[in-house]
């Protein structure tokens, strides 16, 4: 504050510089590292110290003191106290004779004298001096009390601390022991003055205002200390610090107890992302003013910049329940086009939420098995927790547990603990409910409790909420009620199969041309909305256009016509069924556009985006396949992958690839332009789909949670293993569109967590969830032959 004031402007301008009536600094170094014995700062007091011999004895046990008092300085820092160590508050005459006595060591030239006696004092006596004599003028400031204690704060979590500074904190400080911040919080308003002489300004993180494990702070500082001003500063707070790493508050107390009526003052200036635009609201920003007493009347205490007497909590009227953990997401979860029954073992999942929407999050499925399987058997000290059970089978909303705190729809699957489910206590009060949660208000009350990026389930209860405000608003938005469950985008399991109303019509047609079929188009008992009804049964005017194999060849190959023709007629009937007259060639200019191949015809994009674009769009587990030998004017073909079996594989190898490579032997034969190199790449890509249908390292598929004898042999893929398994070896023999470059973002890295005991595979590999492993076929026959398999 001295160097500001230094620099602070005169009339004119120009820096004040030092005033002659400005007091010098009180600057000490509260860190030093004491690496002299105790016995060598003690004889820096000599033996006959004038008139009063007792007098050295007791100066050499202060120091003594002194040393030990610092001993941990570079780890404690200004969390030292001196009066716990010392025997007197350093206010005592003490004080100033060892002050005074260091002080004429230090001035002394070398050789020099000492208290009238010659004195042999070398460089490192004069170093012992000068460090006893800071560290002195540390303990004097660390003792004083002040009128004005300004910081900003070191942050370290109790996880992260030392063993020896956890052990002081949880000594001194029990209630705030959780982060160095809060200790440092202890500490400034032991450093100030009593009876309202003394206060603290500080800068330090936000969550203690409303975590849990800092409630006995919160309630204790609420009680014994004013709140005069918080301020909340959020991201962005620091030039030095980017992003979301700290969210911090101002916070400003005095050191005495807040009388009845005594009001808390509030600003919030954590939207701006510029340090200047916080600055410029904290100094003009709307202050709020709310009774510091009614702050623990909240629940746990948590400190809420906003007048809970004005309205209810969300907790009244609903319940908000966390979800289920598997412990091994490989294992237990995969997404709905992975696998062709969307029911039995597998149950519908809830997963995450990443935008405001009615129906989004329904990609998973989970390995439930009614509960009689492996994941109800981990649940409870193996990894595994299975929650939310008096959620299922109601109606609600489930809210992303990060980031802006995203909301959809709930229909009473099971789900996962990335997103929490809210279900109301009447059922009728969910149109109001939605309405408010879908609304920004719903966000903003919820951080005004807690300003985490993840929020856990009892503080949405906390947030405050104005029932009969939103049944109006309700009312007019949903005069019929909410509506059912309905979805354009074929990545939810809601998703009607249709290609022309889909946010990915060609994606949607090019599945539909090779077999699939989307859950609710397959499920006559799923819950849908009367419109997805009507898309469903208007999918049964596309049949004809399905292939009978799950195999469709880019170029014309055994009789039938090339993909892109064929991807075609699918299109105009499925908008001409829909709308006679509306299929146009603009139509598909901009179904071409949109997939960022504008310009340019069925076949480019077939060929060249559609496999990177489907990988994308399915999160990285496409089930259509798109093989082919390395040419842009080779062998390709789009392979559904449910329909992929042993015979299926076989049947590309020899009906279509075969029928291709007699085709460039003809060519050949006719001398056609690049026919020898179409043959020789045809040849080659038969060789490798050869060595995938044999199965023999590398070319076998590893299941980790399988015993030998349950694995593959050769080609023989279980769809319930996933795409990420079944689909390794051809991204190892190379014969997908788009292995090299881009490459497909799949690995066979080890999973996250260790295995239990009961994994097959525990012992070979240490409890590691290992995928990077291969089998002979020839092992796993004797396996299976010893386990009495065929």
């Amino acid at each position: 504050m001295a160097l500001a004031a230094w620099r602070f402007p005169d009339e004119n301008g120009d820096p004040l510089g030092v005033r002659a009536d400005m007091p010098a600094p009180q600057v000490a170094c509260c860190g030093l590292k004491v690496a002299a014995k105790p016995e060598d700062w003690m004889a820096l007091v000599p033996d006959d110290l004038p008139g009063d011999a007792p007098r050295a004895a007791y100066l050499r046990q202060e120091l003594r003191l002194l040393h030990a008092s610092f001993a941990r300085a570079p780890l404690l820092g200004s969390l030292l106290d001196p009066a716990r160590s010392l025997k007197n508050d350093l206010a005592t005459s003490s004080f100033d004779t060892l002050r005074d006595l260091l002080g004429r060591a230090l001035a002394t030239e070398r050789p020099a004298t000492l208290w009238g006696q010659a004195s042999e004092l070398q460089d490192d006596s004069w170093d012992l001096a000068l460090t006893a004599k800071g560290l002195l003028d540390a303990a004097r400031l660390l003792d004083g009390r002040y009128h004005l204690v300004v910081t900003n704060v070191p942050y370290l979590s109790r996880g992260k601390q030392l063993d020896a500074l956890k052990d002081y904190c949880e000594t001194h400080y029990p209630e705030a022991k959780n982060d160095l911040a809060n200790v440092f919080l202890e500490r400034c308003l032991e450093l100030s003055r009593e009876q309202g002489a003394g206060v603290v300004q500080i800068v330090m993180p936000q969550n203690w205002l409303f975590l849990t494990s800092y409630k006995k702070q919160r309630e204790s500082l609420l009680k014994s200390v004013q709140w005069n001003l918080l301020a909340r500063l959020g991201p962005g707070a620091f030039e030095t610090i980017s992003g979301e790493v700290v969210q911090a508050i101002l916070l400003t107390q005095t050191k005495a107890p807040a009388v009845e009526g005594f009001q808390l003052r509030g600003v919030d200036a954590s939207p701006p992302k510029v340090v200047l635009d916080k600055a410029a609201l904290l100094r003009s920003g709307h202050v709020v003013a709310l009774s510091q007493r009614g702050q623990l009347g909240n629940p746990d205490a948590v400190i809420v910049l906003a007048d809970s007497n004005q309205t209810a909590r969300l907790g009244e009227v609903a319940v908000v329940r966390g979800g289920t953990t598997t412990g091994d997401a490989p294992l237990f979860r995969r997404t709905f086009w992975e696998l062709d029954e969307t029911r039995g073992a597998w149950a519908r999942q809830q997963g995450p939420v990443s935008q405001v929407a009615d129906f989004t999050g329904r990609e998973y499925l989970l390995l439930w098995e009614d509960g009689q399987g492996r994941l109800a058997a981990r649940a409870g000290g193996q990894g595994a927790t299975v929650a939310g059970r008096d959620c299922w089978n109601k109606q609600g909303l489930a809210i992303g547990k990060t980031g802006s705190l995203a909301v959809t729809r709930y229909t009473g699957e099971v789900f996962e603990n990335v997103a929490f489910v809210l279900i109301p206590k009447k059922q009728a009060q969910l149109p109001a409910i939605w309405a408010f949660c879908s609304s920004p208000q719903f966000s903003e009350a919820v951080r005004s409790v807690n300003q985490a990026l993840c929020v856990d389930p009892g503080y949405y209860e906390m947030a405050l909420f104005d029932l009969g405000h939103w049944q109006q608003i309700a009312a007019e938005r949903y005069p019929n009620g909410l509506p059912k469950p309905y979805s354009d985008d074929p990545t939810q399991w809601l998703f009607h199969g249709h290609p022309k109303p889909a946010t990915d019509p060609l994606q949607v047609a090019v599945a539909r041309l090779t077999g699939y079929r989307w859950p609710a188009d397959t499920d006559t008992a799923m819950e849908l909305a009367d419109e997805a009804r009507t898309w469903v049964t208007r999918c049964d005017q596309l049949a004809e256009h399905t292939d009978d194999d799950g195999i469709v060849c880019l170029s014309s190959v055994r009789g039938e016509p090339a993909a892109h023709d064929r991807l075609l007629k699918l299109l105009i009937a499925a908008w001409e069924t829909v709308q006679p007259g509306s299929w146009k060639p603009a139509v598909l200019d901009k179904l071409l556009a949109e997939a960022d191949c504008a310009g340019k015809g069925l076949d480019i994009w077939l060929r060249d985006k559609f496999f990177e674009q489907h990988a994308k769009r399915f999160h990285h587990r496409p089930f259509i396949w798109h093989v082919w030998d390395g040419l842009k004017d080779g062998f390709a073909a789009l392979v559904n992958c449910h329909q992929l079996d042993g015979k299926k594989l076989e049947r590309l190898i020899h009906t279509y690839v075969g029928d291709w490579i007699r085709q460039q032997e003809a060519g050949v034969r006719d001398a056609a332009d690049g026919a020898p190199q179409r043959l020789a790449a045809a040849q080659d890509l038969k060789r490798r789909l050869e060595l995938i249908l044999d199965g023999e390292p590398p070319y076998d598929i590893f299941v980790r949670w399988k015993p030998l004898a349950e694995q593959p042999i050769g080609w023989n893929p279980d769809l319930n293993d996933g795409v990420r398994l079944n689909i390794r070896p051809f991204m190892t023999a190379e014969v997908l569109r788009h292995n090299k470059k881009p490459k497909l973002n799949i690995t066979w890295d080890k999973d996250r967590g260790k295995d239990v005991e009961s994994a097959p595979w525990f012992k070979v590999f240490g409890g590691e969830r290992i995928n990077d492993h291969h089998l002979s076929p020839a092992d796993k026959r004797a396996a299976r032959a010893k386990a009495g398999r065929s």
